[in-house]
């Protein structure tokens, strides 16, 4: 039996009611869909204002289709944020929360299916007739594959796509098809992005937040970054000539979007705008006639979760909202009335426990940390052995060369609550949980976080088996605790 879950306040029924009349389109009205989706990655695209980056096929994809500048994923970590776009339902919800659970060689429980009437995307589109795919190959001739990447923390009985190869799309119409490419993850292809690019950054000239000392070592990394966004770049530009080339352009719906954001210290697994916010492009041909409020070359503010892509997607072709579903369709004549606020939050990621929750407007982000006592930068050995940031913040924290923000990093404990003004403070340094003058925005964003907590069924409530968390710890000191051993050495920071 499935287990129960809630449809959260943030869904019309009103809307659902008027979805579930609608009847799928015949296959030569629907569009094909593709998502593109980028790995680690904030809006550091041109097109978003990022200097020292140059991105011009995405720029270009952006300025023919449609921005979105408030775009944020549910989770900032892959595993839990995938689970919860590919279904369209928060991963808080369907238990897929902690990162790299329900894994076959883990101690916690496996298999673990989906609740009773959720799905993953390309299911409910293949009953509708859509072939699916989830591109590994290309064509002869290009020099990368995707990774075919799905990382879900739930299984799933049928094969999830038709194919990984793209072609097979052009005989096999209409088709709803992934593309995951890892550039912006750190590791090889990072490593390698300034190879790849004709102009890499320049390390004297990129801006990053104040919250990281201003050190050679933190601007080439930044630079390297950049170098990845802009080699990930290329590849789009590929994946765009392809369409043409096979003649899939005039009817294909591309969607570029970042699984969570970037790989950086305060960044990716954790659920500020710098782990939550993701770029986000929508491109509808100009063959086909535009859902409103799609403008070519249009920009839109308005806040969008991840899991609103997955809802926008069904609708796109032709298939009514399942009643669960707790993404909001954005385009379209059977739109969702646009969000007032969007929610995300933090579990175990690798071996490290915690549990925030958060809530965002388009002027104000809420963070809540059930865990409070536990340090900012407690112990994470994929960060420890990648990141070399934390290694700037140790020495300069030994001596005495960080600024207050700075050390706020290194604290051994977090506050309860914090509270920001996006508008005026977009790196979210200054806490106003304590501002006597915030008060009323501070009390309303509580309650609006303890009745979506309530209403979504948040599963992280539940702790999760202690031996979960042991069996991840071990695999974390084996795969990374001689490196960090190395780098401990050779930045001269003394073990804690």
């Amino acid at each position: 039996m499935g287990r129960m879950i809630i449809r959260p306040l943030c869904c019309s029924i009103i809307a659902l009611a008027a979805l579930a009349q609608t009847s799928p389109a015949q296959d030569s009205e629907r569009p094909n869909i593709l998502w593109i989706i980028a790995e680690d990655i904030g809006p550091e695209l041109g097109i978003y204002g990022t200097p020292e980056v140059r991105t011009p096929n995405l720029d270009r994809l952006a300025t023919q289709g449609m921005l979105f500048t408030q775009a944020f994923t549910t989770s900032p970590v892959c595993s839990p944020s995938r689970s919860a776009f590919n279904t369209g339902m928060y991963q808080t919800t369907i238990g897929a929360h902690n990162h790299r659970s329900h894994r076959a060689a883990d101690p916690s429980e496996y298999p673990f299916p989906l609740p009773d009437g959720v799905r993953i995307v390309s299911h409910w589109l293949r009953d509708a007739g859509y072939f699916t795919a989830n591109i590994r190959h290309f064509p002869e001739g290009v020099a990368f594959q995707g990774t075919g990447k799905t990382d879900w923390n739930f299984t799933v009985e049928d094969e999830p796509f038709d194919t990984d190869r793209w072609e097979d799309l052009k005989a096999r119409q209409p088709f709803y098809a992934q593309i995951n490419l890892p550039e912006t993850h750190r590791g090889s292809d990072w490593d390698a992005a300034h190879e790849r690019i004709p102009q890499p950054a320049d390390p004297d000239k990129v801006i990053f937040p104040p919250y990281y000392p201003d050190h050679p070592v933190v601007r080439a990394d930044w630079a390297q970054y950049l170098n990845a966004v802009m080699s990930l770049d290329v590849k789009v530009g590929v994946v765009l000539q392809l369409l043409e080339r096979d003649g899939l352009a005039d009817n294909t719906v591309v969607i570029f979007m970042g699984d969570n954001g970037r790989a950086m210290v305060r960044g990716k697994q954790w659920p500020y705008d710098s782990g939550l916010h993701v770029p986000l492009i929508v491109y509808w041909p100009a063959a086909l006639s535009p859902p409103a409020p799609y403008e070519p070359a249009g920009v839109s503010n308005q806040l969008i979760c991840s899991i609103d892509v997955a809802a926008t997607t069904l609708a796109i072709g032709g298939v009514a909202q399942p009643p669960l579903m707790q993404g909001r369709v954005f385009l379209g004549t059977n739109s969702d009335p646009p969000r007032r606020y969007v929610f995300g939050g933090r579990d175990r990621g690798d071996e490290t426990v915690d549990r925030i929750r958060t809530v965002r407007t388009q002027r104000y982000r809420y963070v809540r940390n059930f865990m409070p006592e536990r340090p900012f930068l407690q112990i994470n050995r994929y960060k420890e052995a990648t990141y070399p940031a934390i290694w700037v913040l140790r020495q300069l924290d030994s001596e005495g060369r960080l600024t207050p923000t700075q050390a706020r990093l290194l604290a051994p404990y977090r506050p309860s609550e914090e509270l920001y003004d996006v508008s005026a403070d977009p790196y979210e340094i200054e806490n106003l949980a304590s501002s006597p003058s915030h008060q009323e925005v501070l009390d309303q964003l509580r309650t609006v976080l303890d009745a979506w907590i309530v209403e979504s069924n948040d599963q992280g409530r539940i702790p999760e088996d202690s031996a979960v968390v042991a069996y991840y710890e071990q695999r974390m000191k084996d795969t990374y605790d001689e490196r960090i051993a190395a780098l401990r050495r050779q930045w001269g920071v003394p073990e804690r």
